[in-house]
């Protein structure tokens, strides 16, 4: 492009950028940031050939609406699919995953009495049937059932992360790493 092309380029540029770039944000949908790029691709283009061009703006908005249907049609291809199943998480997020739980977990049983840490270790972690638990803290069954009821409450209250689990999630809990509570006989 010689001296006096490149001035004329320049002169459009300034003189017809603003309206061009509001038809091309209206061409992104209002994507301001979306109708820069398309406007820039096209002034990019338009300049490549600016000598043979004999109506500057009406090509340049040519070259918008051609450029604007390529990525509707290039969106349309890389769209995801959606799909029943959610994909299979890497072992790394579930890593993550189990170890944030557990320090969730240790928190939340932290916060509960001893009597009520030591009703629900004995339940779930241990899986003890309520009369053997009954039997160890020397109380009766409705008792066990009723601090176990209070207990798990305390706990949706102080972690309701774990209260969102499912039978597949409770598996990333602590297996028996963590310490255990001193049973009262």
């Amino acid at each position: 492009m010689d001296a006096e092309a490149e001035e004329r380029f320049r002169e459009f540029v300034a003189n017809r950028s603003s309206a061009l770039l509001k038809t091309a944000v209206l061409l992104t949908g209002g994507d301001r940031h979306a109708g820069e790029d398309l406007l820039q691709n096209a002034l990019v283009k338009a300049a490549g050939r600016w000598q043979r061009i004999d109506e500057p703006e009406a090509y340049v908005r040519q070259i918008l609406y051609r450029q604007q249907i390529s990525r509707w049609r290039l969106k349309w291809r890389r769209r995801e699919v959606s799909v029943a199943e959610p994909p299979e998480t890497s072992a790394t997020q579930d890593a993550s995953n189990a170890a944030e739980l557990r320090l969730v977990l240790r928190a939340a049983l932290s916060r509960l009495t001893d009597r009520q840490r030591t009703v629900l270790v004995l339940r779930y972690f241990e899986d003890l049937p309520e009369a053997d638990v009954a039997a160890l803290l020397g109380c009766s069954v409705g008792t066990v059932r009723s601090t176990t009821h209070r207990s798990l409450a305390r706990l949706r209250v102080h972690a309701p992360e774990l209260a969102a689990l499912g039978p597949a999630d409770a598996e990333q809990l602590p297996s028996r790493d963590f310490s255990p509570v001193e049973v009262r006989s």
